[in-house]
Parts: C-alpha cells; structure tokens; sequence
C-alpha cells in the first residue's frame, strides 16, 4: 500500500471530494509508476484517475459502521507520536501539546 494514501472513511468531518481524488491519483501513479504521464498517455492517466475516484466515491458513501466517526486531528495527532517514536525524532509542539490536551493530561 502506498504510504501517501490515507484512510478516509469513518471521518468527521468526511473525506471531501479534493481527498478523495488526490488518493486516486497517488493509487493511479503507484499503478502506472508514472508521477507525470507523457503527453501520449496523458488522457488515459487522467482517465484512470477519475474512474478510481468515482469507484472511491461510491465505495465511501456505501459503507456502513456502528462505529463513532473518527476526529481528524485526534487521528493527526496520534500519527504524528507514532511518526516521532518510529523515526526517533520529534513531534512538533504543537501536535504534542494537543496531543496531550486530547488525553486529558495537560
């Protein structure tokens, strides 16, 4: 899987349309292995793209869960720690503080 592609179903607020096409265009040039396609494979790049955005799309809005939608900046927040522990460096203050403020341990 593409590390660039993110999950975005189960959301609040949901995965918007711009969100939902950039993961279709990172699944398309994983696929094709083309960051910017030639002029000669140009459309059906383009075409690609807009055909596994409208597949997301439908896929997104017909899934269902019992499950609380997820808060996007806890899940930042969350991956930016997890960022920090892996690659030892460190979360940015900001993601950190608010890291802490979510936990309830500021």
């Amino acid at each position: 899987m593409c590390r660039n592609i993110r999950m975005l179903y189960n959301f609040d607020p949901p995965a918007t349309g711009d969100e939902i096409r950039a993961s279709a265009l990172q699944f398309v040039r994983k696929l094709s292995g083309f960051n910017a396609p030639s002029k000669a494979n140009e459309a059906a790049f383009n075409r690609a793209v807009d055909e596994v955005a409208e597949a997301a799309t439908t896929l997104i809005n017909s899934l269902t869960t019992f499950s609380p939608p997820k808060n996007r900046e806890v899940e930042r927040a969350k991956a930016a720690l997890h960022s920090a522990k892996r690659f030892g460096g460190q979360a940015s203050p900001g993601k950190a503080s608010r890291q802490k403020r979510i936990r309830g341990s500021a």
